[in-house]
């Protein structure tokens, strides 16, 4: 059962937020839903992963300091300055 929620946020947020939800045919709601549920989810472990990504483990070797969310982070604001 969907229930309402407000939230106080950036006005400039909030419309980057909704470009970004129409150009990806999603809802500002279903977009904030899913993250929230990505965010309070369990950590994945193998077992969880398909048998193709299973199979696709291991095959890219990454260094230690590695930081993903750094890596992602800087490549969604390349995509939006474009």
């Amino acid at each position: 059962m969907a229930t309402k929620l407000t939230l106080s946020v950036e006005k400039q947020v909030i419309e980057s937020a909704k470009v970004y939800a129409k150009q990806n045919g999603r809802s500002l709601s279903g977009l904030i839903e899913n993250y929230l549920k990505a965010l309070v989810q369990k950590e994945a472990t193998p077992e969880d992963f398909s048998p193709k990504v299973k199979e696709l483990m291991g095959s890219i070797k990454l260094p230690k300091d590695f930081d993903y969310k750094k890596e992602l982070s800087e490549a969604i604001s390349k995509k939006h300055a474009q």
